[in-house]
């Protein structure tokens, strides 16, 4: 995903003036035994019928129009469906089309007036039913199309994950990673098929999982157990500096929680973390909820090769990352709900292309250590207005036999929240 196009295009509006013509049924691996008799009219009456082969496979002898399989990329189909409009069309999806499924992606083609959608169970209601787990009480996550990583931050002591697979290697590939993360006690289930006649499930332990062979339409259940070892990611902010790899240039952990904080981070908004050191700000960031995004400016090209590792270790992989010094790397970059400069706040023109970037009722958060800076930020202050604190800390350190308390530099923080004046 690139930094310049971070956030998705909004849906079109659900406001329409024609009827509904576009029928968007699940289908599951039982076929046509699973479909009430208002789906299969969906089917029969569609002049065009759109699907996976194995989507199409499973409803032929209901199919009486047209057919279309999936290209890829998948949205070159969506033209020849809005081509279309008015005339009934059918969709075939694998169980609940707005489960991880190719509803929303429609929805976002077609005002939902126009829509009639049949659901069948997901994935994910077929396997807590298996397993007798309440699925208000599980994770979910989708591995299909996105980064292994991202389970990371589900593995918390005790937690029951649902995760649906990108093929039949994946339940290989999680294993190993709870192996590599302390987590191998973990038990890893892996329902294949599920709801049809070649349904399968079996169960082990992720230390002890052989890699099998699994089919590529494979759901995968952990129960998480964390060795002493594992490194669980905790869910306050301000995590120990030991989890981030750095150089020394990074915002320490009581810090960040400061910092954390002071930004203030709402459902679905988007992070700039300029001067962004090992990364450690905007990876928190990204922590507090899956819906946030973050872009981390940084100049030097090893601190952003280590921000990108630190990304994957922490489960936020799709931190993007630009390489490059404000404010002339600010260029073009989606505009972002809050900025948080941790260096280079001293460069000519940094603030005020950050003040400029921000909209009405984003927050700007920025720190010193130096007395230069701290003095540009008096002076920010006074014209853009805003709080300023200072922080200082103390640690306890050995003196010969005795301990005593060493004080680290304290840090000033400005923050603001841009009001436009009428």
């Amino acid at each position: 995903m690139s930094a310049r196009d971070i956030l998705s295009p909004p849906p079109v509006s659900s406001l329409s003036s024609t009827a509904p013509w576009l029928a968007i049924v699940g289908i599951g691996e039982d076929g046509l035994d699973g479909l009430n008799a208002a789906a299969r009219r969906f089917v029969e009456g569609a002049d065009l019928v759109v699907g996976g082969q194995r989507h199409l496979a499973l409803a032929a002898p209901l199919v009486k129009g047209e057919t279309l399989a999936w290209p890829s990329p998948i949205h070159e189909a969506f033209p020849a469906i809005l081509a279309r409009r008015g005339t009934p069309v059918c969709v075939l999806a694998s169980g609940d089309p707005f489960c991880y499924g190719i509803g929303s992606l429609l929805a976002q083609q077609v005002p939902a007036a126009e829509l009639q959608v049949m659901a069948q169970p997901s994935a994910f209601s077929l396997a807590a039913a298996r397993l007798g787990w309440a699925l208000q009480d599980v994770a979910t996550i989708s591995l299909h199309g996105r980064p292994l990583a991202r389970v990371r931050l589900l593995l918390q002591p005790g937690a029951r994950i649902l995760a649906l697979a990108w093929d039949g290697t994946t339940p290989a590939k999680l294993a190993a990673l709870l192996r590599e993360g302390g987590f191998g006690a973990s038990r890893i289930t892996t329902l294949e098929c599920l709801g049809g006649p070649r349904e399968r499930i079996r169960a082990t332990t992720a230390a002890d999982f052989d890699g099998g062979n699994c089919d590529p339409l494979v759901t995968i259940a952990l129960e998480v157990v964390a060795g002493r070892e594992a490194r669980v990611i905790p869910l306050a902010p301000g995590l120990d500096d030991g989890f981030f790899a750095h150089d020394g240039q990074i915002t320490k952990r009581e810090i960040r929680a400061l910092a954390l904080s002071a930004l203030a981070p709402r459902q679905g908004e988007l992070l700039w973390d300029v001067g962004a050191g090992s990364g450690s700000v905007g990876i928190e960031w990204m922590l507090r909820h899956p819906s946030l995004k973050a872009i981390a400016i940084e100049a030097k090209e090893e601190r952003a090769a280590r921000i990108r590792a630190n990304a994957e270790a922490l489960g936020v992989p799709d931190l993007a990352v630009v390489r490059g010094e404000a404010p002339a790397a600010l260029a073009g970059l989606t505009p972002p709900s809050a900025i948080f400069i941790g260096g280079g706040a001293s460069r000519p023109g940094v603030i005020e292309a950050c003040w400029q970037a921000l909209p009405e009722g984003g927050r700007l958060v920025v720190h010193a250590v130096t007395l230069e800076t701290e003095t540009l930020l008096t002076g920010a202050q006074a014209r853009y207005g805003g709080d300023l604190l200072r922080c200082a800390l103390e640690r306890a350190e050995p003196i010969g036999r005795f301990r005593g308390w060493r004080a680290a530099m304290p840090v000033m923080q400005w923050r603001v929240e841009k009001r436009c004046i009428s």
